[in-house]
């Protein structure tokens, strides 16, 4: 780890996240110091290194901010905002709106209260940008506004899209110094909280997918979204936004890539698009009547089934922004999930005939929907 030499100060929300504890290894590793902000008695500040300075607050409670963003006269800082509430429930949630697009109106006052910010860094997502149809590459958006269900799907989807149009309007009429980042999927090791993705990972590891599903991801290695937001901080435009994406993958590729990587079972088929849509209604009306989450949702099978392909020349030209190869994070990821226990070796190689009988009456109910 190299010595601080500057006189600068990164405030970093999210740092306890998946994404945020990379950037934060990012900047510990060039020698930066990084001050996090959590909320009171968040248990997972433990995966925090020791070298942050941390500091309690809310995102919904603009007066706790203060003390994040106060430091020593002649010290400067740049904030890079990385913290959000994610679900992947695409029915409204006030308290989603209220972290997600409140907090980010609370960060940007901060940001320009406090002239010693130098720039302020929004990590959006590639789920705020209105979708093209399929065989377009979708590039960044000059405005997200309007956000409706058409637009953006999902009200986290709409949340980052209006909490990203925040961002751009206070750079136009307020004079704020900030530029937006649109991660696409998220996948590598280190993810402690076990996030969607991971734990998709983990049930294909562990032989609890019998039955895979046709569309694609777009995913993107932690450590190269953790370096093209660091990037953002560095390089990126005033008012501009950019996109951190990568190739298009499908899952029945990822399973490939993890079985090659990892020896562990492959699901039996891959159910097609239209028909993952028949079983997810069936699903969800079942699941209506017991009251239990469903195994696949109507807007699970939407987020494969959309267009995926997003254009990140612009970051790759102006930040230097880079990916590595599926198979190098898809094997990092597998190595990492079993030196800690998440991955049961054995279930990779035993016997998978319940598995296979479940595959089966599933493709049977498929087939009659």
């Amino acid at each position: 780890m190299k010595k601080n030499t500057n006189n600068t100060i990164y405030l970093l929300t999210g740092a306890a996240g998946f994404l945020g504890s990379h950037i934060c290894d990012t900047l510990l590793e060039r020698g930066d110091a990084v001050r996090a902000l959590a909320l009171p008695g968040d248990k997972s500040v433990k995966y925090i290194p020791n070298e942050v300075d941390i500091v309690e607050g809310n995102l919904c409670d603009a007066d706790s901010l203060e003390t994040f963003f106060t430091v020593p006269e002649g010290v400067k800082t740049i904030a890079i905002h990385c913290a959000s509430m994610v679900t992947t429930n695409a029915e409204f949630n006030q308290k989603l709106i209220d972290v997600n697009v409140g907090g980010t109106k609370n960060m940007i006052d901060k940001c320009l209260e406090h002239k010693e910010c130098q720039k302020m860094v929004y990590v959006s997502s590639t789920g705020a940008i209105p979708e093209q149809p399929k065989g377009m590459a979708i590039k960044e958006a000059p405005r997200f506004t309007p956000v409706n269900d058409i637009v953006q799907r999902g009200c986290y989807s709409q949340s980052k899209a209006m909490a990203t149009q925040e961002v751009l309007d206070a750079c136009q009429e307020r004079g704020l110094k900030a530029c937006v980042v649109h991660p696409s999927g998220i996948l590598g090791p280190k993810d402690y909280a076990i996030g969607e993705t991971t734990g998709t990972v983990i049930k294909i590891m562990n032989g609890q997918m019998p039955i895979g599903m046709g569309g694609s991801f777009n995913l993107c290695d932690v450590r190269d979204l953790a370096d093209g937001c660091v990037k953002a901080a560095d390089k990126g435009r005033i008012g501009e936004c950019y996109i951190l994406g990568n190739k298009e993958v499908t899952l029945k590729e990822v399973c490939q890539m993890l079985h090659d990587a990892s020896g562990c079972k492959m699901p039996f088929f891959y159910v097609p698009i239209k028909m993952a849509y028949k079983l997810a209604a069936q699903m969800e009306k079942k699941a209506e009547k017991t009251g239990e989450k469903p195994m696949m949702t109507n807007f699970a099978v939407y987020n494969l089934d959309r267009n995926n392909q997003f254009d990140y020349s612009k970051a790759e030209r102006e930040l230097g922004y880079h990916t590595r190869p599926y198979a190098e994070t898809l094997k990092d990821e597998a190595e990492w999930l079993v030196s800690n226990g998440y991955v049961k070796t054995r279930a990779n190689h035993g016997d998978n005939t319940a598995a296979a009988g479940t595959a089966a009456q599933t493709a049977n109910a498929v087939a009659h929907a």
